[in-house]
């Protein structure tokens, strides 16, 4: 076994001695145990994961799919660049939700911008979905269509070759189609990337690099 349990451990003893857990020698990715907890994964504002260390190629099409909860107006939700221009991008900002894509011509970008009093940041889960196909993208919120016209329509690939970062980024790593530098504060679950007939499922507790993030464990309420 080579990965950490999902699961909150108490009242542990050895040799009939109480362990001291509130002042360890050393701590990593342990979060404290919450009452009231949720499916998802609980992403503390200061970190971001990593995953699929030998980079991941966009290419021409890709599915994604996430849910996510948060009382943030700002946060990186998704990015997968390359060393040049060639990337794609998912994040709040002002409390709308960008999706960016640049296949090397120039990069566009499809905004959902929730109406009247409606807030993505209310702490409530919501569904998106972002599409890219070939040139077009498209970006679904809780059901509501935004597409955007893409004037390069002759340039249809993303030759990404980066891993994927969830929640933010380190800051010595460029990312081409994000704007923002803030983590993400809050939970996200079932985050599902599709090119073609695969389907992948990405598990954060197998992320190759974790920090302020907690798999498996989501609060019931803000904390």
């Amino acid at each position: 076994v080579t990965h950490s349990i999902p699961a909150c451990i108490g009242g542990m003893t050895i040799n009939s001695k109480q362990v001291d857990k509130e002042s360890p020698v050393s701590i990593f990715a342990v979060n404290k145990c919450y009452e009231m907890v949720q499916d998802g994964t609980f992403f503390d504002g200061s970190g971001f994961a990593a995953l699929v260390r030998e980079g991941y190629k966009v290419r021409s099409d890709v599915n994604i799919t996430l849910e996510f909860r948060t009382t943030a107006v700002h946060g990186v939700l998704l990015g997968v660049s390359s060393a040049k221009v060639d990337a794609i991008g998912l994040e709040i900002v002002h409390g709308k939700v960008l999706f960016h894509v640049n296949n090397g011509a120039g990069r566009i970008t499809a905004t959902y911008e929730p109406r009247g009093t409606n807030s993505l940041c209310d702490g409530k889960w919501h569904k998106l979905q972002a599409n890219k196909s070939k040139h077009r993208i498209s970006l679904i919120i809780d059901g509501n269509l935004v597409h955007t016209d893409n004037p390069y329509i002759q340039s249809t690939s993303a030759d990404t070759n980066n891993p994927i970062y969830v929640g933010g980024y380190p800051a010595d790593v460029k990312q081409n189609c994000l704007t923002s530098k803030s983590s993400f504060r809050g939970c996200l679950r079932n985050l599902v990337l599709t090119k073609g007939q695969h389907t992948e499922l990405f598990d954060f507790s197998r992320a190759f690099d974790l920090r302020g993030v907690f798999p498996h464990s989501c609060p019931g309420a803000e904390h």
